[in-house]
């Protein structure tokens, strides 16, 4: 009984640490679903013609940047499928998780890395990857770059290339 409790009380604490982590997965859907029930009234939030229109208006929005367009491009055909499970009260990561399923284009959409005023050390915490994500953003090849080293140094050597989105 003893044991049982204590298994129950760790899961508990294991789910709470989880739920307060910080979204990395689907960030840029989690934003607009985020900012499309922040728009809504609690009634509204019922509703599925309502939260169709909602995110409609979202979408036509001019003040969009580039990663939000494109999800609203992705999420226009399925505004239904998203209403159900938003009607319910279902969190916007695990709406953005269960249309992941559907079309897994929806969570490869993430915003830049920011590497304005990053130090090296925090550069090197970062995976080859995304400093080779971050030299395409600016349009740049590490041409002969083998080590992370190399290519932490381009980062910082292209750092004045540094686009930003309007």
């Amino acid at each position: 009984m003893k044991t049982s409790a204590i298994l129950f009380t760790a899961a508990a604490m294991l789910m709470g640490v989880s739920a307060n982590a910080p979204v990395t997965e689907c960030e840029v859907c989690v934003k607009v679903f985020d900012e499309v029930k922040a728009d809504m009234t609690k009634a509204d939030m019922k509703d599925k013609p309502k939260i169709e229109a909602a995110l409609g208006r979202y979408c036509k929005r001019t003040d969009l940047g580039p990663r939000e367009r494109k999800i609203c491009y992705y999420i226009d055909p399925i505004k239904r499928d998203i209403a159900h499970p938003f009607s319910l009260g279902m969190d916007s990561a695990k709406v953005c998780k269960r249309i992941n399923k559907s079309n897994p284009e929806i969570c490869t959409v993430k915003f830049p890395v920011q590497t304005e005023k990053m130090e090296k050390k925090d550069l090197s915490k970062l995976r080859v990857k995304q400093l080779r994500s971050i030299l395409a953003d600016r349009g740049v090849e590490c041409k002969g770059c083998l080590e992370k080293e190399e290519f932490i140094k381009k980062v910082q050597d292209t750092e004045h290339l540094e686009q930003v989105e309007l």
